[in-house]
């Protein structure tokens, strides 16, 4: 809806709450087919646009004065239960279509134990996103977040012109990227790797998303790189959905499972490893002196107009 898209001569103030206003009228639209369960897609942009408006939230911080202080932290313990139910869709989605077509008839019943036991944890985690979204907190955190839609209250800086102040908050985006320690891991194995790599993926999704909030200022410069982090997010999705099919097997099975679905241990193999592949090509062409100079000099660009 045009209304949701902020004006580049807004104030900060007001810039934020019409990013805030798009994203919270999102949410509520969402919650009833969430909670309907007749469908995956609803849950997954339900879970994109909790994460944006926490992002919102946290990135205009210095220019609001919110009811509640807390926000961002509470929907981000919404996005974390939306996010576990989530996982369980798209690993049973890549089982049933991507591996399961693949496996000889021997690695059947493997398949279908796995596969019964995801239900169970999909029904579990389908009972905390339930509970968390009919719960209390929540609910009055959206109508804490309308009441101060109808009159935003903002500190000086909120007052300030957006235009003014792009470069800061666009710097604030991507402060300290490249320097978390997951980009410099040579493989991707091991609990410590893996963590890294979990850490590293949301600092991707912040960034990104913290640029699409500046995107109407300047979007010959920024819609590049958006599409580029969107990318490189992709690919460590891939590998944390890899990761997490890689633990529910070993929760499945007393024995190795490579002894038990060696063709379906193989297949997981064959994709992680093309994933982390695609993924250092892009983290490498990011991690060249040029790659970091063209991101830092981001924040340098001047605002359209």
């Amino acid at each position: 809806m045009a209304s949701d898209l902020p004006s580049p001569e807004a104030s900060v103030g007001a810039y934020a709450a019409t990013l805030i206003q798009g994203r919270l009228r999102r949410l509520v639209a969402l919650q009833a087919e969430v909670l309907a369960d007749q469908e995956q897609e609803p849950l997954h942009h339900m879970r994109v646009t909790c994460r944006q408006l926490q992002i919102t939230l946290h990135q205009f911080g210095p220019a609001l004065t919110l009811p509640d202080p807390a926000a961002a932290e509470r929907l981000a313990k919404v996005g974390r239960r939306l996010g576990c139910r989530r996982d369980l869709d798209v690993l049973q989605q890549r089982l049933e279509q991507g591996f399961g077509p693949q496996l000889p008839e021997k690695e059947a019943e493997v398949l279908r134990k796995l596969l019964k036991q995801l239900r169970r944890e999909r029904k579990l985690a389908f009972e905390a996103v339930e509970e968390g979204l009919k719960g209390r907190r929540y609910l009055k955190l959206l109508a804490q977040l309308q009441g101060w839609l109808r009159q935003p209250q903002t500190t000086r800086l909120g007052e300030q012109p957006m235009r003014a102040w792009w470069g800061e908050f666009c710097q604030g985006a991507i402060s300290g990227l490249v320097l978390e320690p997951g980009w410099q891991l040579e493989q991707p194995d091991g609990p410590e790797a893996q963590l890294q790599l979990h850490q590293l993926r949301k600092r991707l999704k912040r960034c990104r998303y913290g640029l699409a909030n500046l995107e109407p200022l300047r979007p010959e410069a920024l819609a590049p790189w958006l599409e580029r982090l969107r990318a490189m997010q992709q690919h460590l999705g891939d590998l944390h959905d890899l990761q997490l099919l890689d633990q529910a097997l070993n929760r499945q099975f007393h024995d190795a499972p490579d002894r038990v679905a060696p063709c379906l241990c193989s297949l997981l193999l064959e994709a992680r490893d093309q994933a982390w592949q695609a993924w250092r090509q892009q983290a490498d062409g990011l991690l060249t002196a040029a790659g970091r100079d063209a991101l830092q000099r981001l924040p340098l660009e001047p605002a359209a107009g």
